[in-house]
């Protein structure tokens, strides 16, 4: 019953195997993608860090020019 369900007789198929390469590679190329948004986060929530630091209450009280 066991080898029905993982396919025939002998494991998994060509396509099965060309399958499970495809979606490791998705994989790894969301991770990337994680980790390069992780960076980009970072460098705004740095530069929003340091942009806030320099305001001081005088810029509060003046109207934003559209």
């Amino acid at each position: 019953m066991a080898k029905a369900l993982v396919g025939y007789l002998g494991g998994p198929t060509h396509d099965q195997l060309r399958e499970v390469a495809a979606l490791r590679r998705r994989i790894a190329d969301l991770e990337e993608e994680v980790l390069r948004l992780k960076i980009e986060n970072d460098g705004l929530l740095t530069t929003l860090r340091e942009r806030v630091d320099l305001v001081t209450a005088g810029d509060l009280a003046e109207p934003v020019a559209h």
